[in-house]
């Protein structure tokens, strides 16, 4: 895949991911998350609240520390893709 149409791709999955009205499950949540920060370059402190949460966070960004911004759009893709295939 070329980088205009990953980009394409990955900007088309936030989209859906960020118009979904129901709640995603919280492991999909952290991956979107991870795979969101990795993917954007984007590696601002987690802001929740909660520490525990921001925990959760912190591990999941270093759950993808190895991974190329271009696989985290890919792994990204395919998550979404996957969940709203069999969220029934």
């Amino acid at each position: 895949m070329s980088n205009a149409s990953l980009d394409k791709a990955f900007e088309e999955a936030v989209a859906r991911v960020n118009a979904h009205t129901t709640p995603f499950p919280a492991d999909t949540l952290l991956k979107l998350y991870a795979y969101y920060k990795k993917a954007t370059n984007n590696y601002g402190k987690p802001r929740s609240k909660k520490s525990i949460i921001n925990a959760f966070k912190t591990n999941a960004l270093f759950q993808v520390k190895d991974v190329t911004e271009d696989e985290a759009k890919q792994a990204y893709i395919d998550l979404v893709n996957q969940y709203f295939l069999y969220r029934k």
